[in-house]
Formats: structure tokens, sequence, C-alpha cells
């Protein structure tokens, strides 16, 4: 899917569709490092060989952060809670959706979802409670 200009950003955007069709993914160096798109060398090791692998279908948050005072990209969005959810090999960042942002929780159980900001209409990364 393109932005509003029918420009794609390289890889995420191929990556968020592959979400929505609940084939999200992350890519794996031989040496076990995992790493998002779009990624054409492992951060940890260099290695150039990465290989496509299912992304768990759950993860965990981690930390988060509720946002009360937006910036203009996202102030019909607040407030708003914002995680960094541990889906095994890789870390990933989205908002947390379909849930008040005074009940989000370390340890709380995620999947990913792809919703859409309610200021930019734009697709957005989420993170909804299991």
């Amino acid at each position: 899917m393109s932005g509003e200009n029918g420009v794609q950003d390289a890889g995420y955007d191929e990556w968020l569709d592959a979400a929505e069709e609940d084939d999200a993914f992350y890519l794996e160096c031989p040496n076990g490092h995992g790493s998002l798109p779009p990624r054409r060398v492992c951060p940890d090791c260099g290695s150039t060989e990465l290989a496509r692998v299912e992304l768990p279908a759950t993860g965990e948050v981690e930390t988060f952060t509720v946002t009360h005072v937006p910036t203009p990209a996202f102030e019909d969005d607040a407030p708003y809670a914002t995680a960094i959810a541990n889906f095994g090999p890789v870390r990933i960042t989205g908002q947390i959706i379909g849930l008040d942002p005074d009940a989000v929780e370390n340890g709380l159980e995620v999947e990913l979802v792809v919703t859409v900001s309610e200021t930019t209409d734009e697709r957005v990364l989420g993170l909804e409670a299991v």
C-alpha cells in the first residue's frame, strides 16, 4: 500500500502489507539474530544472509508510555499508549489499541495488528491485547 503521494517506503510498506494479511515476519541471519525489514544487513553481526522467518503470533509488553499531549501528527489519537513488545527474536514498537491506556501494564500479552491513525488516516503499527 502506498502513501497518499503514491510513494512506498521500500521494505516497510511490504512488511505492513504482510502483517495485514497475518503473514508478519522478521529477518534472521545464520547466527540467529532477528531484525525487521527493510534491513539488508544484520545489525548485530553484519551478515548479509538474511532469511524470512514467521513472526510469533503474540508478544509481551516490556515497557510502555502513555501520551496525553501528542505531536500534531497524533493529536486526534490522544491519549494513547505506545509500547515495546518482545516477540522473541525481535522487539516491536506500536500503539496499544482496543484498551484504555490506563489499563496497559508490563507483561500484557499482545498481537500485532495494522490500524489507521485517526489524525493522519495512514497505517500505523498497533498492538492489541489478547
